[in-house]
């Protein structure tokens, strides 16, 4: 534990974003580790339970936490494994178009799962889609599992063509978009719409249907299954306020 510092006041949520991933990587916590509680984060960060809380739920954006109500936050890969969280997208979200950034997106995760679709890993690929579609479709699923499950399955189906550098830079436009379209989430812990109930089994449709185009080798269903995901991306972030 002795990773953690005190922090100043500014972006004081980035920066324990910072140490627990330091941490998790130093301390060399698998797979399935529970991290400390908040309060025990809070007291050697030197911050307040509300700051620590919307570090786990940026890290859960990245797909490297799970939050679990009532039980904590615990490790779902090594930080260590995503370079782009410690890049810097060449591009600013309040000066660009958002949609030019989505539409990038779609692109590399296009690029990737037709590629992953070809190589020998492909059932490989499959077997990490089922297991974050299990935890997407989980029962009493907190947003803190929902949102890791939907960004580590996107990033195992990019990941399966076996190129790291593709592999960061889609991570990298990925966690941009994100940070917009959950920014309520990580500052207030009010979750957003399509995550309640009645939109629950739309959400998890919508990547089934990825899952099952990839599995069955048709490219022209993948690429219809990914545009159909893109465009209720686009419907969220365009019921984000500005």
């Amino acid at each position: 534990m002795g990773a953690f510092r005190p922090v100043g006041r500014r972006r004081l949520a980035d920066d324990i974003v910072e140490q627990i991933r330091h941490l998790v990587t130093a301390e060399g916590l698998e797979t399935g580790a529970r991290l400390p509680s908040e309060r025990r984060l809070a007291e050697r960060c030197g911050s307040s339970r509300a700051v620590v809380a919307q570090a786990l739920r940026t890290l859960a954006l990245m797909g490297l936490v799970e939050i679990r109500p009532g039980s904590g936050a615990y490790v779902l890969r090594d930080p260590a494994s995503m370079v782009s969280a410690s890049l810097n997208v060449m591009m600013d979200l309040r000066h660009g178009s958002l949609e030019d950034l989505s539409q990038l997106r779609l692109w590399l995760e296009t690029l990737g799962a037709l590629e992953a679709m070809g190589t020998g890993r492909a059932d490989e690929t499959v077997a990490g889609l089922d297991e974050t579609l299990a935890q997407l479709g989980a029962d009493g699923a907190g947003a803190g599992s929902l949102v890791a499950a939907d960004t580590n399955f996107h990033a195992r189906l990019v990941a399966g063509a076996g190129n790291p550098y593709l592999t960061t830079l889609y991570e990298s436009v990925h966690t941009a978009i994100l940070e917009l379209e959950y920014d309520h989430w990580v500052r207030t812990d009010d979750p957003p719409e399509w995550f309640g109930a009645g939109h629950a089994r739309q959400h998890l449709h919508l990547h089934q249907r990825v899952r099952d185009a990839f599995a069955s080798g048709d490219g022209t269903a993948l690429r219809a299954a990914l545009g159909h995901h893109h465009r209720a991306m686009l419907e969220h972030l365009a019921a984000v306020p500005r």
